[in-house]
């Protein structure tokens, strides 16, 4: 099942602008592809992956909830701020996964569309941030040892040393 929003109005939200939720997998193809316009000098994607361990910890997968409508409306949000900061940006992309993900799969990508490249870096940067801070989104930590326990990943900027 996906939740996918793609909005050309109210005003503060962008035609260019897609974001989505879902159970599937995230396609980094896709998210290029929305990403995509002539106007661009450059496209910065960040994709975020389900890793081995945590904090010298093996991870067997991991299990994603959010509370969708809200974590739609914290993407549109940082969209809307992005284009406030940037304001060259093309196109803005946020993509999240929800479920269970196995180790090497694709929880998140964020793509940013810009004629340069420093201000997609940077505008890249900040919605994934802004996301990890904002969003209503919490991720279930499951260990080869049989444990587990919910992080909010909100918990993860706030210690960006962690393996979060």
């Amino acid at each position: 099942m996906v939740t996918e929003l793609k909005l050309s109005c109210p005003p503060q939200v962008h035609a260019n602008d897609h974001f989505a939720m879902t159970f599937a997998p995230l396609s980094i193809d896709e998210a290029y592809r929305l990403a995509d316009d002539g106007a661009n000098g450059a496209i910065v994607l960040m994709s975020g992956m389900v890793r081995n361990n945590t904090e010298g910890r093996s991870v067997q997968f991991l299990e994603y909830q959010a509370y969708e409508p809200m974590a739609l409306r914290v993407f549109q949000q940082i969209a809307t701020e992005i284009r406030q900061t940037w304001q060259d940006v093309t196109h803005i992309v946020i993509h999240h996964r929800t479920g269970k993900l196995e180790i090497g799969e694709v929880s998140v990508l964020v793509a940013v569309g810009c004629p340069h490249r420093s201000e997609a870096f940077a505008a890249c940067k900040f919605a994934i941030d802004t996301l990890k801070h904002n969003a209503p989104i919490w991720k279930k930590e499951h260990w080869t040892d049989g444990s587990s326990s919910w992080v909010s990943i909100g918990a993860c900027e706030q210690n960006e040393d962690s393996n979060c």
